[in-house]
Order: C-alpha cells, then sequence, then structure tokens
C-alpha cells in the first residue's frame, strides 16, 4: 500500500505534516470538534503532492485523508462559516505557536483568509490516508 501515514509530536514533525496537507480540500462539515476527548478532526481530499506525474503516473491524485490534533484544550475561528456545511475550504498550511512549552496554538491557515486556532497541552497529530487514490483534475497553483 502507499497510504500516507504519519504522527507528529513536535513543531518540526508538524511542518511535515503541513507540506503533505497543503491544496487539501474538505467541507465545512468535515470539520469536528469533540471537547469531552480533547480532539479536532478534518476529513479531507488530500493534494498527493509525493506522487509527482511522470512517465508511469502520468495524473496528479488526491486521495481521501483524516487528520486529527490530539489533547485540543479550545477551538477558535475566524472567516469560516459553520452554518454553511457545504462550503469548501483549502488548506494552504500548518503553524505551531509555542506559548509555555510543550503548549501553545496549533494555527490552520485557509485560502480566502479563514484560520482555525487549536489551543493544545502540546503537539499530537496524526494524518492518515483512508482511500485508493484518484485523478486530480489539476495541480494547485499558487501565486508568488
Amino acid at each position: 500500500m502507499d497510504q500516507l501515514k504519519l504522527v507528529a509530536l513536535d513543531d518540526r514533525d508538524l511542518e511535515i505534516v503541513s507540506a503533505h496537507v497543503q491544496d487539501a480540500v474538505m467541507k465545512v462539515s468535515g470539520l469536528e470538534y469533540v471537547a469531552a476527548t480533547k480532539r479536532f478532526v478534518l476529513t479531507m481530499n488530500r493534494f498527493a503532492w509525493e506522487t509527482k506525474a511522470g512517465f508511469f503516473r502520468p495524473r496528479y491524485q488526491r486521495r481521501k485523508s483524516v487528520l486529527d490534533f490530539n489533547r485540543v484544550l479550545a477551538v477558535k475561528s475566524a472567516g469560516i462559516r459553520r452554518d454553511k456545511p457545504e462550503e469548501v475550504l483549502s488548506l494552504l498550511a500548518i503553524r505551531f505557536r509555542e506559548k509555555e512549552t510543550p503548549a501553545g496554538t496549533i494555527e490552520l491557515d485557509f485560502a480566502g483568509g479563514g484560520t482555525i486556532a487549536l489551543e493544545v497541552e502540546c503537539i499530537e497529530a496524526r494524518l492518515a490516508d483512508l482511500a485508493g487514490a484518484w485523478e486530480a483534475s489539476s495541480r494547485p497553483v499558487h501565486k508568488a
């Protein structure tokens, strides 16, 4: 199987996860915070940056994936309409802002200016592909 599975336990690990979920798309309804278990989950269609198009793989791919964060104390968002569950979000980057070691804020930045801030006890995240890949209609492009 070529399904990706990553764990992030520090800011360097989180940078690697961020690179793998750049340009993932998800619906607002795919965001879930469960305060009782201190867990925040994003269900997404991840652009598989690690699978370059080439002779044996002529097209780019997307994969159904889940990114979950544990030990989340609070969630704040801006620019994301929870009352529009079908709205599609495009994840650009994930960053960690340390407050008091090992606690801090994990920031998820979305295209169009939306953000989610997760107040965490520490970094504890998992990214896992759930199913096979399908052909992406195009490769995401970022303006310089």
